[in-house]
């Protein structure tokens, strides 16, 4: 039976090349297409905003693809673990930046945000030798909530849409807030949890 078991072994092994970690990497390749596109002539040609719009949107569904796929069909990587997070980050970190950049958001909203990103990724390193922290309940949402809110802004519509907008990043910032203050109490449970052990 023994000599059966490192075959088992080796075939339960999922190479890292494969069709979900194809469309996180294609992810990661379209961040700076999406950049260029949308600070093409400072953001204010619409046709470039378009076009910046369409990326953003083909991105984002590359992101619930490589998900489903890799659930569905086992194709569950530490590559993937790794780089699906990154490219998250990389993609919706070129929008707030972008369009703070071009003025069509408040440079403070992209501050906020992007530390509470960069803040619970470091947390995440950190509290790793007492345990991992598992996704918070509302972050799902909150990547919802963001990308709904910056697609929004991303394209070049004015009037009843931009509000529209506004209300959905409002709603977004509270969410991103709220889910990191959970991380940051998730990470204190799981410490003083350890030490009481």
């Amino acid at each position: 039976m023994n000599e059966h078991q490192p075959a088992a072994t080796a075939a339960a092994v999922v190479s890292p090349w494969n069709i979900a970690n194809a469309l996180t990497m294609l992810r990661i390749f379209l961040v700076p297409v999406f950049g260029w596109l949308l600070l093409r002539e400072g953001g204010m040609e619409a046709t470039w905003r378009w076009w910046a719009f369409g990326v953003f949107v083909v991105a984002m569904i590359t992101d619930r693809l490589d998900g489903d796929i890799a659930r569905a069909k086992g194709l569950i990587t530490d590559f993937g673990k790794i780089a699906d997070p990154i490219a998250d980050k990389a993609l919706t970190g070129m929008a707030f930046i972008g369009l703070s950049i071009i003025g069509h958001l408040w440079w403070w909203v992209t501050i906020v945000v992007l530390v509470r990103e960069i803040g619970i990724t470091v947390l995440r390193f950190v509290v790793i030798k007492h345990g991992v922290m598992p996704a918070s309940k509302g972050g799902k949402l909150k990547t919802t909530l963001q990308a709904v809110a910056l697609g929004l802004f991303v394209t070049p519509l004015l009037g009843f849409w931009h509000w529209i907008g506004v209300v959905v990043m409002a709603a977004a910032v509270l969410v991103t807030v709220w889910t990191g203050i959970d991380y940051v109490l998730q990470a204190r449970r799981l410490v003083a949890g350890e030490r009481r052990d």
